[in-house]
């Protein structure tokens, strides 16, 4: 019957392993190694099954010594280099402790070394050595034949174990090394899973995990630029948890994609690697290749894309499963060449080589499988008892390791090294701070408690075999360390080369790199090539690496990588669509067509106005200015003269003292001009239809009355403009709708004064209304004889100006949408202005300017007659025009003479001025 004393929630877990337990000890299947007479003599195999070294203190050691069994064997053929090698650097770490007066001083360790056979259900029968010491056994049911007690041999107490090599294995194992609370350090475990502090809390180890490992392989991928990748996992748990790693890394960071995820059988079929090959060439823009197999697996997919024909099309990135191995790349060079594999960083120890060179048969008796190792190494035969009966040749014992055979020190020999180390500084400082200065072990050390061993483990810090720093996080995990290697062929060889390494983050020589293209540049991996500036990356759904790239239209600029924003309204995309600049902004120049062709017109019409102005004010007193009317005349050439001069305003760059010129003089001189005519015209109706009535003369015909109506009219304008201005101050703004075109590139923002197309019709409103009244003015006193008034020319200046604005609306409001809308607006107004301007001047004073120049013989005073006289002429005249319009001529001319007998003098007269005469 077994007694454990264990924590209630173990109990339970240990009924499972029992059964395993009463074997052990009721076999005795656990035993020593027994010394032997003849040192060319292997043990006895019933003994060969563990080593055991005596000592204060016991560590346990896990190690593959030999393969996994075929056919229900448990054991398979012998583990040179990571069986043997590795066992032999636990004893000589050993060694070098015991020999170390300040480490462990006057304390000794042990060992009790298994093999684990490569198998995990036969290395967790082999671990339950470790644990019988902490099982009580109840002997009273137990009787000698002679009726005494029995005797049981004690077991050793192991309070430590260094190993296993497989992570399978130490999972298994570490379930009941836990349960007894043991701590385990591993050398070469490296699955992800072990870091899971809640199932796994006595577990550590010397070498990184996979995880570290994936975040390593990961930083080489992003550092390539390579954000589209397929992995490939062997079966099993290695494999598997190393590409779930690094899908599980890859998918956090968001960097990389996973174009597929294959995986390869433990027993493949025929064609399998070919299948496999074919279907990474299903997704041709991931070239790149993560692998975590073993190197037969690596071997033959290497073979399979060179059968394919796809050397140079891969890119290879191998775990440390691959490393710096040979044998997966032998035969295969060119298709893995540029191969970059991953390897914990790692040193030879040649203190090691030294010792192992020196072992023999008569200096090694410890190690049961030495012997073993011998005949495999050498290839020769011991005795009756030896393991390769079929070998013809003869063990003489005096071979050498090195000399007669190959040697290379396993890579793994530096980590088993150190866990042994690690175990012993735990073990070292614990004694210092318990035993404090006692020789050997002190009571408190007599039954070390596990748990608190490990925590004296955990905190260890010390140099390492190979000089690096050994410490554990707080998942019993050893930082990350590789060296990163390409596969590199040259002219001469084809060799391995440290490319950079990786410590916490990755150090790349990217110069050092080498492609089967011979080109410098890195070959891409990549679902989709990077977006031009200006782009943004529409994301394939489902796969964030691969994208369709859309240029950033109109007014859009890429904000992000993923996203166009619109510009502020004043502003564009710059070149580059990168960013927003201003929009330039214009005004209309002096030097520009649109404004030279008003400016030339209004130049001539104020020196052709001066001219007129001057000639006037030269004859003021002459019959034809006189009879103009000069207080008249000289407003009506104030506004034309004003008409001109606003052309400048309006072309001149806008401020806010622009503005104000324009606002005033925009309307102010066809207020002035039509103003002038409209009381001439009134003037002129009213005269004639009051003669009509009566031979007294109209009210208001004096030229004060006609000054005083015409200002009266001038200042509504005026007052318009002021409450105007009182509103709406006058400012400038850049409209920059205006020239807001589909392009960018030709975006304009527009310097104006903020004058509306509401504002510019209320301002030309008025003037339009006076021009419009006048004109009908024009045509009601288009009966009065030319001889007496300026009725008629009046009225052709009317007309004029009418068809010259009603040509104006349309095309200034029919190119508001226009995008050269500030030039032709401009131009239109200003040329408008001018040619109403033109068409006074030209058909009210040049006339009578060219009369006075050139016939001053006309401009001569002309005999005073009265307003009934002017009113009767007039009446008659219209008489003789109605009979010219119903007679023949000749009855018509009959008419003329008697109607004209005494009224009209027969002397000719060129001019009767109707402003002479008494009122």
């Amino acid at each position: 019957m077994l007694l454990v004393r264990l924590d209630p929630p173990y109990a339970t877990m240990v009924n499972a392993f029992e059964w395993y337990g009463c074997i052990l000890l009721l076999t005795g299947v656990v035993g020593s190694v027994s010394q032997r007479t003849d040192p060319l003599m292997p043990p006895a195999p019933e003994y060969a099954h563990s080593i055991r070294l005596d000592g204060d203190i016991i560590l346990g050691g896990l190690f593959p010594v030999h393969a996994r069994g075929e056919r229900g064997a448990p054991c398979g053929e012998l583990k040179k280099e990571k069986g043997i090698h590795r066992l032999e650097a636990m004893l000589f770490a050993i060694d070098l402790i015991n020999k170390d007066p300040d480490l462990l001083p006057n304390v000794t360790l042990g060992a009790r070394i298994l093999d684990t056979c490569s198998r995990d259900t036969y290395a967790l029968e082999q671990s339950l050595t470790f644990v019988q010491a902490l099982i009580e056994r109840d002997s009273t049911d137990v009787r000698c034949t002679s009726g005494e007690q029995p005797i049981f041999a004690k077991p050793d107490k192991i309070i430590g174990v260094i190993g296993a090599a497989a992570s399978s294995v130490s999972i298994m194992v570490a379930n009941i090394l836990r349960l007894f609370k043991i701590p385990q350090i591993s050398y070469a475990s490296t699955a992800p899973e072990l870091s899971d502090n809640t199932r796994y809390d006595f577990f550590s180890r010397v070498v990184p995990p996979d995880s570290y490992q994936a975040q390593a392989m990961l930083d080489i991928v992003t550092a390539m630029g390579w954000n589209y990748v397929s992995t490939l996992a062997s079966e099993g748990n290695y494999g598997e948890s190393g590409v779930e790693a690094f899908v599980q890394i890859s998918r956090e960071s968001g960097g990389v994609c996973i174009a597929q995820s294959l995986k390869i059988p433990r027993e493949p079929r025929l064609g399998e690697f070919d299948k496999i090959v074919l279907r990474l060439l299903e997704t041709p823009n991931a070239r790149a290749i993560v692998m975590f197999a073993n190197e037969d697996d690596i071997r033959r997919v290497l073979d399979a894309a060179k059968r394919n024909n796809q050397t140079g099309h891969f890119l290879w990135v191998g775990s440390d499963s691959w490393g710096s191995k040979i044998s997966p790349v032998v035969q295969q060079e060119s298709v893995a060449e540029g191969a970059i594999t991953i390897l914990p960083k790692r040193a030879s120890i040649e203190a090691f080589d030294r010792y192992f060179k020196s072992r023999s048969l008569s200096n090694n008796r410890r190690n049961v499988w030495f012997a073993e190792f011998w005949e495999e190494n050498f290839g020769c035969k011991l005795g009756m008892h030896g393991k390769r009966p079929g070998s013809p040749k003869k063990c003489t014992g005096l071979e050498k390791v090195g000399r007669d055979s190959t040697y290379e020190q396993e890579g793994k020999v530096q980590f088993v090294m150190d866990a042994v180390y690690a175990m012993a500084h735990a073990l070292h400082r614990m004694h210092r701070d318990l035993c404090s200065g006692y020789p050997g072990l002190c009571p408190r050390m007599s039954n070390i408690d596990g748990k608190e061993l490990l925590g004296y483990i955990r905190n260890v810090s010390f140099n390492g075999s190979a000089k690096t720093l050994v410490v554990f996080n707080e998942n019993g995990d050893a930082p990350g360390r590789y060296d990163i290697y390409q596969y590199q062929i040259t002219n001469r060889s084809a060799e391995y080369r440290i490319i950079g390494h990786w410590t916490d983050q990755l150090h790349l020589n990217m110069n050092a790199m080498q492609w089967a293209s011979r080109d410098s540049s890195v070959p891409a991996s990549v679902c989709s090539l990077p977006c031009q500036t200006g782009e943004r990356k529409k994301v394939v759904k489902g796969v964030p690496c691969c994208w369709h790239c859309e240029r950033c239209e109109g007014y859009h600029y890429q904000a992000s990588e993923f996203t166009c924003q619109l510009c502020p309204y004043e502003q564009r995309p710059d070149q580059n669509r990168t960013g927003c600049q201003p929009i330039p902004i214009i005004k209309l120049e002096w030097h520009s067509p649109w404004a030279v062709v008003p400016v030339f017109i209004a130049i001539l019409g104020i020196l052709a106005t001066t001219f007129v102005v001057v000639t006037f004010v030269r004859y003021n007193d002459t019959p034809i200015v006189r009879a103009s009317g000069r207080e008249m005349s000289y407003v009506l050439l104030t506004g034309i003269f004003l008409c001109y001069v606003t052309t400048f305003p309006m072309i001149a760059e806008p401020g806010v003292a622009v503005c104000s010129f324009r606002r005033i003089f925009l309307g102010l001189g066809m207020c002035f001009s039509y103003a002038a005519l409209l009381t001439k015209t009134n003037r002129i109706h009213r005269i004639f239809e009051q003669g009509k009535q009566s031979v007294a003369a109209p009210r208001f015909i004096s030229p004060a009355s006609q000054l005083v109506i015409t200002f009266s009219l001038i200042s509504v304008q005026l007052m318009g403009v002021f409450v105007w201005f009182v509103s709406d101050p006058p400012h400038i703004v850049v409209d920059y709708g205006e020239q807001r075109t589909q392009d960018p590139e030709n975006a304009r923002g527009v310097l104006k004064c903020d004058i509306s197309d509401l504002s510019l019709i209320c301002s030309l409103g008025y003037s339009i209304l006076l021009m419009v009244t006048c004109t009908v003015y024009a045509i009601k006193t288009r009966g009065v004889p030319e001889t007496f008034n300026e009725a008629k020319p009046i009225g052709f200046t009317m007309y004029t100006t009418c068809i010259i604005w009603l040509a104006f609306i349309p095309i200034f409001f029919g190119t508001a949408q226009s995008a050269e809308r500030m030039y032709i607006q401009t131009t239109t107004l200003t040329v408008s202005l001018s040619l109403s301007a033109s068409v006074s001047l030209g058909m009210l004073y040049m006339p009578k300017v060219y009369i006075i120049i050139l016939h001053p013989e006309q401009n001569v005073p002309k005999r005073k007659r009265s307003f009934k006289a002017i009113v009767t002429a007039a009446t008659v005249t219209n008489k003789l025009s109605q009979l010219a319009s119903e007679r023949p001529n000749g009855e018509v001319k009959t008419e003329l003479c008697e109607s004209v007998d005494n009224s009209t003098p027969s002397t000719k007269t060129t001019y009767v001025s109707y402003t002479n005469h008494a009122i």
